[in-house]
């Protein structure tokens, strides 16, 4: 498996764990709330559905819409397919969940899984936090070193574009220890305390009652256009 299919695979049973949904719907969810998916295609996702469903971790049902019953007598085509989670798919999106290896530090895979820290426990939100902060910092490091090195051999344009890159590295450290700040305060999305029972422990908000999203750099790379 790719690592760019299993990050989609982690995030469609991500979205199904919230509700059954037509492809039409995910793809939409993963296009407008997951920007690391902007562009891909269908023939991205169904393969990928196809995969899910062979290992059990989901089932195709018939649409249950009024819509839906009439789309094959009037439309002369099939009524749309929804697909559920499984209780085995739940189970094995909780274990990706607890996971906080090395590839969740990287890009793609980072935003994949801050998506779902609602859904993730605290103690794995501050391993995976605390993992993107140190590599950051590895990497903030090396263009430091590599700007030194280069910076007399460099046209202007060209060191305003390494600066630049330097200086959205440097916002997301921030903006990582703020967030590792208020996991640690256990403050949830809207900065209230923690009650402290073990429920709320692990589905309190993402972002821990910190700056927004949208204030971060923004991490995604060009999607998969297969067609």
């Amino acid at each position: 498996m790719s690592r760019r299919s299993g990050i989609l695979e982690f995030a469609v049973l991500g979205l199904l764990r919230e509700s059954p949904m037509h492809g039409y719907e995910l793809r939409k969810r993963l296009n407008t709330s997951l920007g690391v998916f902007r562009a891909f295609s269908y023939g991205t996702l169904y393969p990928c559905l196809k995969t899910l469903v062979t290992n059990g971790w989901l089932i195709e049902e018939p649409g249950s819409t009024h819509e839906d019953a009439l789309a094959a007598p009037l439309a002369g085509r099939r009524a749309k397919i929804v697909y559920r989670l499984t209780a085995e798919g739940k189970e094995h999106f909780e274990e990706l969940l607890s996971q906080t290896g090395p590839d969740a530090y990287e890009d793609e895979h980072f935003a994949a899984r801050f998506a779902f820290f609602g859904q993730t426990s605290r103690d794995v939100r501050m391993r995976v936090l605390e993992g993107r902060r140190s590599r950051l910092e590895e990497r903030l490091e090396k263009m430091r070193a590599s700007l030194a090195r280069t910076r007399e051999r460099l046209d202007d344009y060209t060191l305003e574009l390494q600066r630049h890159g330097m200086e959205s590295v440097e916002r997301e450290v921030r903006w990582l220890n703020e967030l590792i700040e208020s996991e640690r305060a256990g403050r949830d999305l809207r900065g209230s305390a923690s009650g402290g029972s073990a429920q709320q422990d692990t589905t309190s908000g993402a972002t821990g009652g910190l700056p927004r999203p949208g204030d971060t750099p923004r991490t995604d790379t060009p999607g998969d256009t297969a067609t």
